[in-house]
């Protein structure tokens, strides 16, 4: 699971792990706009005030990481 992330000049990977599926509307849109199509898909982005919020919004949903 993701934690609490402030924002950076970091990249972060970030994997969907769990289904959007009996979320709210509200959640699935902050996964659809991340990126995010399907379980286990990545998408790597920049850890500006943004994506932080959006993340922080469903961190139950996601899994988060430092990018190399």
């Amino acid at each position: 699971m993701a934690k609490n992330i402030v924002p950076s000049d970091v990249t972060l990977e970030i994997t969907q792990i769990k289904s959007i599926i009996g979320g709210s509307q509200v959640q699935r849109d902050i996964v659809r706009s991340l990126g995010l199509k399907r379980i286990g898909h990545t998408v790597v982005r920049t850890a500006d005030p943004v994506t932080v919020g959006m993340v922080n919004k469903v961190p139950h949903l996601l899994k988060v990481e430092e990018a190399k």
